[in-house]
């Protein structure tokens, strides 16, 4: 399983012969690598065509984040793939910085340019800075090959070396993972979040892109922190610099929809209503749960548990709804039994506060029939409890 590796065996890839290759390779099938790779090494180098096909294939893995217009164009690299920003988050932060006015940034950890192809699209002149020799070559390609070079300058340069003065705004996008995988102490981050935030502090602007599970109370006193969800997955935290001091926003996209903290006390704890709200993740890591109870006129099932309970159904962008019809203590034998009774065989099994994985669930009562039916796995007011359901219209 081939790789580019360095300048030498990535730039090949540039070249007719290796732009042509790459055009080939675009539907090819990775589980016929070998015979497509002893087809084409008869026409081609063994080197070139072992750095090809190594593209094609992050190319394929990248069409999730950058969609197949843009991924089949550029070029990526493993980590560049695994850790880049998906262009939907990418834009938008783009947009909020287009609408503070920012017409120039300085883009510090580029990676492969991800962010600063959003920011370029949006019309702001990027510098694109990373260590890396290889990684600033690929998001110099990526430019080229998006036809927005007039706007991204790439040096290749350690960050803390960058005089930032020039520019509207920074934006840090810190390594967070090292040699054993994902890192969770913002000061073990690479730059340390305490020396991106210096770095924010010096410019009328910025944006520090950290991971979703940022504690609160690391976030400096005069930042807004944003978490950011796509299709309901948590993708980021960002912490933003020269905007509302103290703020706690989630956004939920692709609807754009935004919620603001507005200093509420964690809701009161009741029985379970007619309906169960499930937060969107943003929501519950930007702590604004008791936000949407309010707005929902609900309560908590259980005072550790993100499960708004209601009476009534009100629609809202920031939590899936669901209709409850029972309320069961724990015990899998019963919902064996109600599952038979009701006929139902698609069974889909959350949890918010159980140890029981939903796979054991289906394995163990095997469910059977033409109806189709959710069950909610939790607490309720402390104790083990199932809670049966359908999703209901109204939510998100």
């Amino acid at each position: 399983m081939g790789r580019v590796t360095d300048l030498a065996s990535f730039a090949p890839l540039l070249a007719p012969e290796g732009l042509a290759l790459l055009a080939a390779l675009r539907d090819y099938d990775p589980a016929q690598e070998l015979a497509v790779a002893s087809r084409l090494r008869r026409d081609h180098p063994a080197e070139l065509v072992t750095a090809a096909l190594g593209q094609a294939r992050l190319r394929q893995r990248a069409v999730a984040k950058f969609g197949a217009e843009d991924a089949y164009r550029m070029y990526f690299t493993p980590n560049g793939v695994e850790q880049s920003t998906r262009a939907s988050v990418g834009t938008y932060r783009a947009g909020r910085m287009k609408a503070l006015g920012v017409r120039s940034v300085a883009d510090l950890c580029s990676g492969i340019g991800g962010d600063a192809i959003a920011l370029a699209r949006a019309g702001i002149s990027v510098l694109a800075v990373d260590r890396d020799p290889l990684t600033a070559e690929v998001a110099r390609a990526n430019a080229e090959a998006l036809g927005l070079a007039e706007l991204i300058e790439v040096r290749c340069a350690d960050v803390t070396d960058i005089d930032t003065a020039p520019y509207d705004a920074v934006f840090v996008d810190p390594a967070r993972r090292g040699g054993r995988g994902r890192i969770f102490d913002p000061e073990a981050y690479s730059p340390p979040l305490s020396w991106a935030v210096e770095a924010a502090r010096k410019a009328p602007h910025a944006a520090l892109k950290v991971a979703p599970g940022i504690p609160h109370e690391a976030v400096p006193e005069e930042a807004e922190a944003e978490w950011i969800s796509d299709g309901g997955d948590v993708k980021e935290a960002v912490l933003w610099f020269g905007t509302e001091p103290g703020a706690r926003r989630a956004t939920l996209l692709p609807s754009g929809a935004g919620l603001t903290g507005r200093g509420l006390p964690d809701p009161a704890v009741r029985p379970v209503g007619r309906y169960l709200y499930e937060p969107d993740g943003a929501v519950i890591r930007a702590h604004l749960v008791a936000e949407v109870a309010e707005d929902l006129a609900g309560g908590l099932i259980d005072e550790t548990i993100a499960y708004i309970t209601a009476d009534e159904l009100i629609p809202t962008p920031y939590a899936a709804a669901y209709e409850i019809t029972d309320e069961l203590p724990f015990n899998l034998k019963k919902l064996k039994a109600l599952l038979r009774e009701r006929e139902v065989g698609t069974l889909t099994v959350k949890k918010r506060g159980s140890a029981v994985e939903p796979e054991e669930i289906r394995r163990r009562v095997k469910p059977k029939g033409p109806n189709a039916a959710t069950v909610l796995l939790t607490r309720v007011a402390g104790a083990p409890t199932m809670l049966i359901g359908r999703p209901a219209g109204g939510g998100r």
